[in-house]
């Protein structure tokens, strides 16, 4: 990709070079700093001044690593697609007690069938109406559904009947049926869903979480659901994720509750995702080198630690 979209462009794999020969490197396409700039000092290297991630999210990424006046791009919308579908399956796995079916399936038995609710003509508040939220507003309009939004400013966009600010979250929620979480981690949004905000949706509520697990309290969403059993949670994330075991160890046991769905953060997994991915990456890291803003450049004080 980048040889067909930057053919004038010197490149080349970390791992195939050293830090004395990257004295001319302006910009980097980064996956995770751990595992692909493993004994490199970033901050030796003079020219750099853009990073365009493949991922979307910025949490966890050490900018203390980086020179001061290096810019940062998440690969935003370079998933939607993908987690946005995930997020339907997980509402639907949840609303239509898709697990208690299949285990009635497998023990022969055909009745009581599970108490079934639906998406059709309900209402879905959609927190983090960017590129994934909006993504999601869409594959639910085949079920009639009545979009609620929540972003930064609160201001209105088409596809949304009513739009929150963030900082009404507890007024937002309020409203939905089913709540779905897609935003990104950061100061302003961690553990934001916490006692209060859980006590303001409705006690029948479905909550999906296909964003971050640290814009929820993981010990007040586990009490939440142990104390409201007609509540429902699906998530794809998770607090405690041990990419490089492939471990998943969580505090709490949410996989043993009945009124839990989940998925081992593969929302963004599927056949031909990766080429989708990368061709959103390499396409705004070209906008940096032929002279362009790159999208989505983020402002690093909203990610780095206090």
């Amino acid at each position: 990709m980048l040889q067909d979209r930057l053919p004038a462009i010197d490149w080349g794999y970390a791992s195939e070079g050293s830090p004395a020969q990257w004295t001319d490197v302006e910009a980097m396409l980064l996956g995770s700093v751990e595992r692909e700039l493993v004994g490199v000092d970033v901050r030796e290297l003079p020219r750099l001044r853009f990073v365009q991630r493949v991922y979307t999210g910025m949490d966890g990424v050490p900018f203390e690593r980086f020179p001061a006046g290096v810019r940062f791009a998440g690969n935003v919308g370079g998933y939607a697609p993908f987690v946005a579908e995930h997020a339907v399956a997980l509402a639907l796995a949840a609303a239509r007690e898709l697990p208690r079916a299949h285990a009635l399936v497998a023990a022969g038995q055909l009745r009581p069938s599970p108490v079934q609710r639906l998406l059709w003509k309900r209402t879905a508040v959609i927190l983090g109406y960017g590129e994934i939220g909006r993504a999601i507003a869409a594959r639910l309009g085949g079920f009639e559904t009545r979009i609620v939004g929540l972003n930064r400013s609160g201001r209105a966009v088409p596809g949304c009947s009513e739009m929150f600010a963030a900082s009404r979250l507890a007024e937002a929620v309020r409203e939905g049926d089913f709540v779905f979480d897609a935003r990104p981690l950061t100061r302003a949004t961690q553990g934001t869903i916490d006692d209060s905000v859980l006590a303001a949706m409705k006690p029948n509520a479905v909550f999906i979480n296909v964003g971050r697990a640290g814009t929820v309290r993981e010990e007040s969403l586990f009490r939440h659901l142990k104390r409201h059993p007609d509540f429902r949670a699906a998530l794809d994330v998770w607090w405690h994720e041990d990419f490089a075991s492939g471990r998943l160890d969580n505090r709490y046991p949410f996989a043993d509750l009945p009124n839990v769905v989940g998925t081992p953060h593969s929302a963004g997994s599927g056949p031909d995702v990766e080429t989708y991915v990368l061709e959103r990456a390499v396409a705004n890291l070209a906008r940096f080198f032929e002279g362009e803003e790159p999208r989505y450049v983020i402002d690093r004080a909203e990610y780095e630690r206090p």
